[in-house]
């Protein structure tokens, strides 16, 4: 059966992270990145200091496990190094409709984590169905060559031109052909090789041109 891929928006909402070693760090890294309220939960989380205090909005638990850590939460990450614990984890997701992710352990996963490609806005996500997270990181490491932090600029600088397009433009056909010129290969070159304010030009050239017709 195959999975529906998905970007969620975190923001202020609670996320709770079983766990506090090497592993557990990097997913608690990368979540404090979107702005969850995150949570973690563990024994021994000296792994989980200097990080913790990075980010004052983090909850540093210094507990056992409880079910009860899980009220409120839109998704819980097991980062234990026992899979027994993590498998009560799992079922206590299950029993509260919790998505969950068992590190290391796709048969108890709801979701698997993408490998992902990140340029500015630009989100490049590789997944295996948790089948071989390596290859996934293989692939990304590919992608990585490919996707530079040009192209987050260059996403950077389409956005703005969007709104204004939604703004003036009231065909929605028109701002569709309109956008597909601006995103092509060609706009991205010309963007590379001249000023922004040269691309901005042309960019305008093109909107006006084609409203016209």
């Amino acid at each position: 059966m195959s999975k529906y891929p998905v970007f969620l928006d975190l923001a202020g909402r609670r996320v709770v992270l079983i766990g506090a070693g090497p592993v557990a760090v990097r997913k608690a890294k990368v979540l404090m990145e979107t702005g969850a309220r995150l949570v973690v939960v563990a024994e021994d989380v000296n792994e989980m200091m200097a990080l913790h205090r990075s980010n004052s909005k983090a909850e540093l638990l210094r507990s056992r496990y409880s079910k009860n850590y899980l009220a409120g939460a839109v998704l819980v990450i097991a980062a234990t190094n026992d899979h027994k614990l993590n498998e009560r984890i799992y079922k206590d997701c299950q029993k509260l409709e919790i998505l969950c992710n068992v590190v290391d352990a796709p048969e108890l996963c709801d979701f698997y984590v993408p490998a992902v490609v990140k340029r500015g806005s630009l989100q490049i996500a590789v997944g295996t169905d948790g089948n071989c997270p390596a290859y996934a990181g293989h692939i990304r490491k590919k992608l990585e060559t490919i996707f530079t932090e040009e192209h987050g600029r260059f996403l950077a600088k389409l956005e703005t031109l969007r709104s204004r397009i939604i703004r003036d433009v009231p065909d929605p056909n028109d701002r569709k052909a309109i956008l597909g010129h601006l995103v092509d290969d060609e706009s991205f070159e010309y963007f590379l090789q001249n000023s922004d304010e040269a691309w901005k030009a042309r960019a305008e050239k093109i909107i006006k041109e084609y409203v016209k017709t």
